[in-house]
């Protein structure tokens, strides 16, 4: 199965159709199962209430994306593993682009082996041109939203680069994550 959620060392793996809740055995070590992780089961696998399964093993990962180590945590850790692609949301006004921060993600994809996208919100806010042009060397690929008619957010650019990927959106504060996937 497929990790899909960590909550307090409770895991949510998805099994074909069915969603389990399994622990981790003792034998794998703390922290050594991610969301994105393949991963085999063993135990109650019917995904009822109140049964429980044990993830047992761990599949090699494709890819993984990091957590630097900081002041507060000195260790890097792997956050999550096998997505294809890191979606890097930045808004062009309220909040501004934060270009440092662009950067770093775009080297932990590098990095990890994600394939990273540019999704740029709040586009009828500001234009796209100068933080677009930013990236042109690089060739990153890159998305604009915007607010459409009808007061939602305009996806289909994104719903396209996002269709048969798994993939990881990162970004600040306030850049519109949570509206895009609610959208």
């Amino acid at each position: 199965g497929m990790v899909i959620a960590v909550d307090r060392g409770r895991y949510t793996v998805l099994v074909g159709e069915t969603r389990l809740t399994a622990v981790q055995a003792r034998e794998l070590g703390r922290g050594s199962v991610v969301v994105g992780d393949r991963v085999a089961v063993v135990g109650d696998l019917s995904g009822g209430p109140d049964t429980l399964a044990r993830i047992v093993r761990v599949e090699p990962r494709r890819t993984v994306l990091r957590r630097s180590a900081d002041d507060t945590d000195p260790y890097e850790r792997v956050v999550v593993a096998n997505a294809d692609q890191l979606v890097v949301v930045t808004s062009l006004a309220d909040p501004p682009p934060r270009v440092g921060l662009i950067d770093r993600f775009l080297v932990a994809a590098y990095v990890g082996g994600l394939d990273p996208l540019l999704c740029l919100t709040k586009a009828d806010l500001a234009p796209p041109d100068e933080l677009l042009a930013a990236y042109a060397d690089l060739g990153t690929p890159a998305v604009a939203t915007r607010r459409a008619d009808d007061g939602g957010i305009d996806v289909g650019p994104l719903r396209d680069r996002l269709r048969d990927r798994t993939s990881v959106l990162v970004g600040h504060s306030g850049v519109g994550k949570s509206t895009l996937v609610n959208a």
